[in-house]
């Protein structure tokens, strides 16, 4: 019997974060659905990790359902708000705290008591945020801008991140006491192209849901589409099959949804069967010197020439060495292969969470 996650109706923006039934039918997806069955029984803080789309929310929600606490949910995105304000919208305010403050207001601590409080994109709060966001884990009361009143909490907190918070505790943005406190269960969402048997369910999924906005019946996926789906890389997890599926029901001739009907952004293609990615052309040997303010015609054999280089930096006294390579390694890596984030991921030996977080510090990626 397959699990099912029950959520609330679907919007009609987006039903990938309200998805009902999320369904789970990867080995991979089970196993983890057991284990946030299991942490949801407990009241210990959660962090998710986990790629945009993967569907993190939708973990929050079920953790706050299976866990029986009689208050809301609440889901907050941390990035959603400007510095000036998100510190009032957590821990809300008092008259006259700030210019604009003409009446008190409770903050999203508050409005959670007694339920669950969701934070997205954690590792966007600022630094000063993170000591305030510690201070209230710690003592299970908040303070209100502009108060001297502390209100006792009893709010379970799941917070969710896109990026490696360790790597970030490594650049010194993000503290490592509020990581440790944040992540006394952690549960790692991973991309829908690591659970391959969950693709043909969500897509029927989202025929469904909507084949009835779109007033069709017994719409159906053909043979080919089937593979193309289940073969492709899905970067944008989730959230993207949902479009494609979407855009396919809006552009399909008939009840079958054909390989024509498909608009994929990545760069998988299928013939047949089979996906086949783009071959790699990495930048010939030079370009790296060039990049770095190096000489080239060093040794042919790759990595020798990379040590030379290296040496060379090092007796050049080249500034901040570390992240000029590391960049370097990174940009020609996503060139190389044609922004396919999975790829490069590959041929780093990286994970892609990590992939991600040095493509938006380098600025490859928004």
């Amino acid at each position: 019997m397959n699990k099912l996650l029950s959520f609330p109706e679907p919007s009609p923006v987006s039903v990938a974060s309200n998805t009902k039934p999320m369904l789970f039918h990867d080995p991979r997806s089970s196993a983890l659905l057991k284990q946030v069955e299991r942490i949801a029984r407990s009241d210990a803080t959660v962090l998710v990790t986990g790629d945009t789309g993967t569907g993190k929310e939708l973990i929050a929600r079920h953790i706050h359902e299976k866990s029986a606490r009689p208050g809301p949910f609440i889901a907050v995105n941390c990035g959603a708000f400007c510095e000036t304000l998100v510190d009032a919208e957590l821990f809300g305010h008092e008259t006259g705290a700030f210019t604009g403050a003409t009446h008190a207001r409770s903050g999203w601590f508050e409005a959670a008591n007694g339920g669950t409080l969701f934070l997205d994109e954690i590792g966007e709060l600022s630094l000063g945020l993170q000591v305030k966001l510690l201070r209230v884990l710690q003592e299970r009361q908040v303070v209100r801008l502009g108060s001297r009143r502390s209100i006792p909490l009893d709010v379970r907190l799941v917070a969710a991140t896109n990026v490696d918070l360790q790597q970030a505790i490594l650049h010194n943005r993000f503290r490592s006491d509020l990581f440790y406190r944040l992540s006394v269960a952690t549960v790692d969402l991973p991309p829908l192209c690591e659970r391959t048997g969950d693709i043909l369910p969500l897509a029927r999924h989202f025929i469904d849901v909507y084949s009835e906005r779109l007033q069709m019946q017994n719409v159906t996926l053909s043979v080919v589409v089937q593979q193309m789906l289940e073969a492709y890389d899905w970067p944008g997890n989730i959230r993207e099959l949902e479009n494609v599926i979407h855009y396919a029901l809006i552009v399909c001739d008939g009840n079958v949804i054909v390989k024509d009907d498909l608009k994929l952004a990545g760069t998988a293609q299928t013939s047949g069967a089979t996906a086949s990615i783009a071959p790699l052309e990495f930048d010939p040997p030079g370009q790296l010197s060039d990049r770095l303010g190096l000489p080239i015609g060093l040794p042919v054999a790759p990595q020798l020439r990379l040590e030379t280089l290296i040496s060379e930096c090092i007796k050049n006294a080249q500034p901040n060495l570390f992240e000029t390579v590391e960049k370097a390694v990174i940009h020609t890596a996503f060139s190389g292969c044609n922004q396919n984030q999975v790829q490069t991921a590959k041929v780093l030996g990286v994970s892609r969470n990590m992939l991600r977080t040095h493509l938006k510090r380098f600025g490859l990626i928004g």
